[in-house]
């Protein structure tokens, strides 16, 4: 039979993962101001219109990301098509981030356009790339008919106001998220196996990993731009020492314990798309929330570290660290098929908090959801860890046992 392998696909090495390129970390930097974007969009409007509207725009920012880490999973960046393609959506996800700000009001439809140009061009492009290969033509011919229906709604939300853009562009944002979920079942071209999509475990895992390292690095930006321009007095220095041991723990938490693991488990996997569409897809937008969360808390520990903590401050320094460990919970659990007791433990302390953070200064109540963070980063460091096997997936939910037939 004749080779019809597309030459824009990576070529497989079972010795070793595919490496990310240079070209795949140039992308990043772009989702780097956007990061940045989103976090100073709470630190101006901390109020809960302010925070439904940030999610919003979180969610949208982060799917046009991880579909782009997933193209590249398949799509070779060193190909000088491909790395065309992800210049020209880099152009397009900078128009997305720099009118965050303002998506919400008048720069509503540049941030629908910007969206809607890397869902729908990076996919079209893609289908183009593997027009003949019958499999990833039919997964990508699905995967553009739901992104171009949620693409009417972006772009019709964009041309609307208030109320009305917030119903409409969480529709699109539904539809798109509901679609992995579904296989992206399309009519007259059913829907997508999770056993079709051919993962490559490693790169994935390294991608996630790096988002993760961009909001971290936009957590140290804010604090370190926030000391600069206060008095460096005691109060000011210990609020700014306990955001950096905040960033640090959560590092601690995330690389030190199951990042490699997973890589591990998911190339070993029967059905590596499954894990994969649950622990990078969705469940790996939780901790990044959390440390951007964590991030717009400790600017305002930073700015006022004694007195009492406010509503929004507490929520803020106690939710960020709590959704980024019910994220690393939930990640670990889709990929283990296991619960991680320290994190379990981790949550059960920072909700023990929550009825005294009213009555503890902001510095106090910083210091303590730290020591939270630390301390299960140190447990799960120094026990010793059970031998980490890739579960065997065949269409059931995380956590539950499969029986056999």
């Amino acid at each position: 039979m004749a080779n019809t392998k597309s030459p824009l696909l990576r070529e497989r090495n079972a010795a070793e993962h595919a490496r990310v390129t240079y070209a795949e970390l140039f992308f990043d930097l772009v989702f780097v101001f956007a990061v940045t974007q989103l976090s100073h969009a709470v630190l101006r409007h901390p109020d809960g219109p302010g925070l439904i509207h940030a999610t919003l725009l979180l969610l949208a920012v982060w799917w046009s990301w991880i579909y782009t880490a997933w193209a590249t999973n398949w799509l070779d960046p060193e190909r000088g098509p491909v790395r065309l393609m992800l210049f020209v959506m880099m152009a397009a996800a900078l128009l997305l981030a720099a009118a965050i700000p303002d998506a919400f009001g008048e720069r509503g439809l540049a941030f629908a356009a910007g969206h809607v140009t890397i869902q729908v061009g990076r996919t079209a492009f893609f289908l183009w790339s593997v027009w003949r290969e019958p499999q990833h033509r039919a997964n990508f011919a699905r995967i553009l008919s739901w992104l171009a229906f949620a693409a009417i709604f972006w772009i019709v939300g964009g041309f609307v106001q208030g109320e009305a853009r917030l119903a409409i562009w969480g529709l699109a944002l539904a539809i798109e998220y509901l679609s992995a979920a579904v296989g992206f079942w399309t009519p007259g071209l059913g829907r997508t196996k999770s056993a079709e999509w051919k993962v490559e475990g490693g790169h994935m895992a390294e991608r996630c990993a790096l988002f993760t390292i961009i909001a971290l690095g936009e957590s140290i930006i804010v604090s370190g731009s926030t000391v600069m321009g206060m008095p460096w007095d005691l109060p000011v220095m210990a609020a700014f020492a306990s955001a950096f041991l905040c960033s640090l723990a959560m590092w601690w938490i995330y690389f030190s314990s199951t990042a490699e693991a997973a890589s591990k488990a998911i190339e070993e996997s029967k059905d590596p798309g499954a894990i994969a569409r649950v622990a990078y897809t969705y469940t790996h937008i939780l901790p990044v929330a959390g440390i951007i969360v964590a991030a717009v808390g400790d600017e305002w520990v930073i700015h006022h570290p004694l007195g009492h903590a406010d509503f929004k401050i507490a929520a803020a320094v106690i939710g960020g660290p709590a959704l980024f460990l019910l994220g690393t919970l939930l990640f670990k659990l889709a990929v283990f098929r296991r619960w991680s007791r320290a994190r379990i433990t981790g949550l059960v302390a920072l909700a023990a908090l929550v009825p005294i953070a009213l009555n503890l200064s902001p510095l106090i109540l910083s210091a303590l959801s730290t020591l939270v963070l630390v301390a299960v980063g140190a447990w799960e460091s120094l026990t010793p860890r059970p031998v980490e096997k890739p579960p065997e997936h065949d269409g059931i939910k995380p956590g539950l046992k499969s029986k056999k037939r």
